[in-house]
């Protein structure tokens, strides 16, 4: 009886000793056979997430020497020459510490406000390709609502991590929070003292948001991010479409070796960029501002890039006639709007809005062949709006800069970017819904008819013709294998005895709010159509008598009409080639079947 081999080297018996105690080898095993597909847009949530491993260790280093306390202490530092001996809080003096007397300080400092923004940038683009792509869709629902957490809790360590210092400039910040947690109607001034820990800004506020952002945020964030993975490999990766890829597989590269160096290629790259960063461009230079002082609030202040839409709705509000007194009881709704209530329903609705667009489909099937933002061009043309809704928000934050760089009235831009606010989103959303079914149009014409090629043939009856270069299988599965959602189908309002039926209202208001969204729309072509456009009579002759002078394709191509006739093609997808079609694979890479 032949003995098992025992490994020899250090790691082979480490490897070896840990799987006779835990089994660990079938989980790898496993783990290393998982395909993923591969594009270049995956690599957003890996900037996330290698964003995020550079703020734990950037944040465990600057931890070791900031002082998170609002005691009063005199300056002594060598370094600015403009604060030594000046009145300050012991947060903003081991800040400033940090920076001049701490060997890397400020090189560790400026990593780790870069790493945040870089987060959450890559976070908010990740959401979007998720958005516009459809990858909410089920199953990946839950992981739609975790990674809009995880948006929030981010928005939440940048600004925790913002207010740290204590200087002028993050004083103003926790000002307006001051100012919006005052807003909240009835227990308002009691929630703010309970926050500041007494009345603004209290003796309390630093420590409490240390808290928040190296424990608290931290931890949430963890657990999200394991839960995020899990999810993942647990539902398999979403794939674009593409030959041979459909609901039923994964067609990409095993974890392991491809995805491992892959993954661990771009946290160094990642990693090295942030660091360069840190060292080449300055930022948050806190003694420039001074320590936070409740009395003086400069002009050109503006928080990081994440917290601008909030600034911004708060500067092109209106002030006047908003505030409400109800019952001897003021509420501020130029506060409470900009800051609370829309921000509120935004985020509600985006949770919300993978079930609305499954109710409004009808369509309840497991989706993991992404959809071309270009098909479902509501839903796309939502995305810009928002988008663009955010670029004026931002500009509206920035109103003062503005105004003084370009000698421009501050009242003229500010009722500029109110008009802009409500009619920019809207003729962004019109004109992306027409650029996505113009685009769906081109892609059925080329179905149908080919690329043009640009070559004019004469019969010998002296009639002219275009060349048309037919698509190859990988070109036609891709503009095909979708389908087209249909506007709701709903029962009539009373039943065959003529009594109301109960629940057609609300399902009369679903239907309005899915022909909104499908009612414009261009179906795929179909096997009749593709035959139809492919039969141009004698024109197909073409091909037989001259195969190697027509077109660059040689007999591959076809000759097509001005009137629209075009060239054949050998595969004409899914939809066109029938039920009984096998769709183009893709040779050199693996395939996972879907589970």
């Amino acid at each position: 009886m032949a003995t098992k081999q025992r490994p020899s080297t250090a790691i082979g018996k480490t490897a070896d000793y840990l799987d006779q105690r835990t089994t660990i080898g079938a989980l790898v095993k496993e783990f290393a056979r998982k395909v993923f597909p591969d594009h270049w847009s995956f690599m957003l949530g890996e900037i996330a997430l290698f964003s995020f491993v550079v703020l734990i260790l950037s944040g465990f280093f600057l931890t070791m020497f900031f002082d998170p306390s609002m005691g009063l202490v005199h300056y002594e530092g060598q370094y600015p020459d403009t604060l030594h001996g000046e009145l300050m809080s012991s947060a903003f003096a081991s800040t400033v510490h940090m920076s001049f007397e701490v060997r890397g300080g400020l090189l560790m400092r400026q990593i780790h406000h870069w790493a945040a923004l870089i987060f959450v940038a890559s976070i908010v683009v990740h959401m979007f390709r998720v958005f516009f792509t459809g990858a909410f869709r089920k199953p990946r629902e839950i992981n739609w609502i975790v990674g809009l957490t995880m948006l929030i809790l981010a928005l939440a360590a940048g600004f925790t991590g913002y207010s740290l210092p204590d200087d002028v400039l993050s004083g103003n910040g926790l000002r307006i929070i001051d100012g919006v947690v005052l807003a909240v109607p009835v227990i308002g001034t009691e929630l703010s003292n309970l926050v500041f820990g007494g009345a603004f800004p209290g003796d309390q506020i630093i420590p409490r948001l240390f808290t928040i952002h190296i424990l608290v945020v931290p931890a949430l964030l963890l657990g999200l991010i394991a839960l995020h993975l899990f999810l993942m490999v647990l539902q398999k990766h979403t794939q674009y479409p593409g030959g041979g890829r459909t609901d039923k597989n994964v067609v990409g590269y095993p974890a392991l070796p491809v995805y491992v160096a892959k993954m661990t290629g771009n946290f160094f790259i990642i990693f090295g960029v942030l660091a360069l960063m840190g060292a080449t461009m300055a930022i948050n230079n806190v003694w420039n501002y001074g320590p936070y002082d409740p009395a003086p609030v400069s002009a050109g202040t503006q928080p990081d890039w994440y917290i601008l839409f909030v600034d911004g709705a708060l500067r092109l509000m209106p002030g006047p006639g908003w505030e409400w007194v109800i019952a001897g009881y003021t509420l501020p709704m130029n506060i409470l709007i900009p800051a609370m209530i829309v921000p509120g329903i935004l985020f509600t609705l985006l949770i919300a809005y993978p079930f609305i667009e499954a109710r409004l489909t009808g369509d309840h099937r497991e989706h993991h062949v992404l959809d071309r933002p270009r098909n479902r061009p509501v839903r796309t043309g939502i995305g810009v709006a928002l988008f663009v809704a955010f670029l004026v928000l931002a500009l509206a934050a920035t109103n003062d800069l503005i105004a003084t760089h370009f000698a421009l009235s501050i009242f003229a831009i500010t009722w500029v970017l109110r008009i802009l606010l409500i009619v920019g989103p809207v003729f962004a959303f019109f004109v992306t819904k027409r650029v996505c079914l113009a685009l769906q149009r081109k892609d059925r014409e080329l179905v149908l008819h080919g690329h043009e090629s640009g070559r004019v043939v004469r019969f010998a009856t002296g009639e002219y013709v275009e060349v048309h270069t037919p698509l190859d299988a990988q070109e036609v599965w891709l503009r095909t294998q979708h389908t087209s959602p249909q506007p709701l189908e709903i029962q009539p309002a009373q039943d065959s005895h003529g009594v109301k039926r109960k629940g057609y209202r609300s399902d009369r208001r679903w239907q309005r709010i899915s022909e909104f969204f499908y009612e414009d729309r261009v179906e795929p072509a179909t096997p009749a159509e593709v035959a139809a456009a492919h039969s141009h009579g004698k024109h197909d002759e073409l091909e037989a008598r001259t195969p190697a002078a027509v077109g660059p394709g040689g007999a591959g191509s076809r000759a097509g009409s001005s009137a629209g006739g075009g060239g054949g093609t050998g595969t004409a997808g899914p939809r066109a080639a029938g039920p009984g079609a096998t769709e183009p694979g893709s040779a050199g890479q693996g395939e996972d079947k879907q589970q």
